[in-house]
């Protein structure tokens, strides 16, 4: 049979791209038994049925691509897309601003193409209208992981006297559903972590992750040792912050070196711990497990992998709002709690370090939104059905058509 065939930054890159595709080929593929699930990815990427063949120090990156493709002759071409991984850059350092991705979509337009965007803000550039706006044309279906993308782009498309493309589908970010460990296996989930060497309290909130400007976990370990003491005194509980993660952007090495100091000195008061690791495969949901619940203080977001680990997890959370997917998720799930200031982020950390059947509500809330919603079980559905619009299109060229949200 065809095989289906992803465009992604691919592992062992350290991308977050690149691993929502690894966890996306693989429920794909349980969906797709009879079918490889094959990669094109970047010359880093490794594994079976990888294609690491993306170069982009080359302006015309997409011609060996779109050969390569055409010779896979697939059932369906599945895009991933971030603008960073498909830029080419000059001798000056000029980019072509996606260009040669458009050209990639031109060069393949007698295949099914579906492209999932995971970068498209609710107010956008106008670099970024213009260039969704190609995309989106040029594409048989494109997926958002937001419904509040799809009515935003009718508003910002249609304010600039533009048709809205009709061939836009909502599937949200999948999370795994077989990563939930019970309350007696987090003794051994700690051992096996090493953190009862480390002296880890009973409690734990979570702070874990990739350290990156637009994290902000500066904002939780400025306030971390009076939230402490307030906790201490109202509950008799010693509660632990965990700061677990590692720096993925060397430009992000200031703020690494800055968080990493300060949730030290706060282990040198007894009152947190840093744990380095790669947040990436299973550890990166063994850490999260030992947490109560999990802060993602982000500040530019518009979805989250983090997040997604977090509702794999169905752990309790606190996230800054209003922050594109991170608030979107937030409401459509009711497992989570919102802040937009200092003092009501302070005010929520002690809520749920004190209310135990919150933490135990918000939870069951996530356990039923995963079962339903964002299991990659169910989002593997959503693809198939995506493949289906997108191959058809191609059968009788006639464009996708799907309703407006509003």
């Amino acid at each position: 049979m065809d095989p289906i065939v992803m465009v992604s930054s691919y592992p062992p890159r350290l991308c977050g791209i690149g691993t929502f595709a690894e966890e996306a080929r693989e429920f794909i593929q349980k969906a797709n038994p009879g079918r490889d699930v094959l990669v094109v990815s970047h010359t880093d990427g490794r594994g079976d049925g990888v294609f690491p063949i993306i170069d982009t120090t080359r302006h015309d990156w997409w011609r060996p691509v779109a050969e390569k493709i055409r010779h896979l002759r697939p059932y369906v071409i599945h895009i991933q897309h971030e603008y960073g991984l498909y830029e080419y850059r000059d001798y000056r350092g000029f980019g072509d601003g996606n260009q040669g991705f458009l050209t990639l979509l031109e060069a393949l337009a007698d295949f099914p193409i579906v492209v999932e965007p995971h970068t498209v803000h609710g107010r956008l550039r106008d670099f970024e209208a213009n260039f969704i706006h190609q995309m989106s044309m040029r594409s048989h279906v494109v997926i958002l992981k937001c419904h509040y993308q799809k009515w935003r782009l009718d508003w910002t498309f249609s304010g600039l006297g533009w048709k809205t493309p009709q061939n836009l589908m909502v599937i949200p970010h999948g999370a795994r559903p077989d990563r939930r460990w019970g309350i007696d296996q987090i003794p051994l989930l700690r051992k096996e972590l090493g953190m009862d060497a480390m002296g880890l309290s009973e409690h734990v909130v979570g702070m874990v992750g990739w350290i990156q400007a637009n994290k902000r976990w500066d904002i939780l370990l400025s306030m971390w040792e009076d939230i402490h003491r307030e906790i201490l005194e109202t509950t008799g509980q010693d509660w632990d912050l965990l700061a677990a993660g590692a720096m993925r952007d060397p430009n992000d090495a200031r703020y690494y070196e800055e968080w990493k100091g300060a949730a030290l000195e706060l282990e040198r008061k007894g009152l947190a711990h840093y744990y380095e690791f790669i947040p990436r495969g299973e550890i990166y949901y063994k850490v999260m497990a030992i947490c109560d619940f999990v802060v993602i203080p982000s500040v530019d977001e518009t979805q989250s992998g983090t997040l997604a680990r977090v509702i794999a997890l169905n752990k309790p959370y606190l996230t800054t709002a209003p922050m594109e997917g991170l608030t979107a998720q937030t409401l459509e799930s009711e497992g989570g709690l919102l802040f937009t200031t200092k003092e009501m982020l302070r005010k929520k950390v002690v809520r749920l370090a004190c209310d135990e059947n919150l933490r135990l509500e918000l939870g069951e809330k996530l356990r039923r939104y995963l079962e339903e919603v964002v299991s990659w079980e169910v989002v593997a559905g959503q693809y198939s059905e995506a493949y289906k619009l997108a191959r058809r299109a191609v059968r009788t060229g006639k464009p996708v058509v799907l309703p407006p949200e509003f």
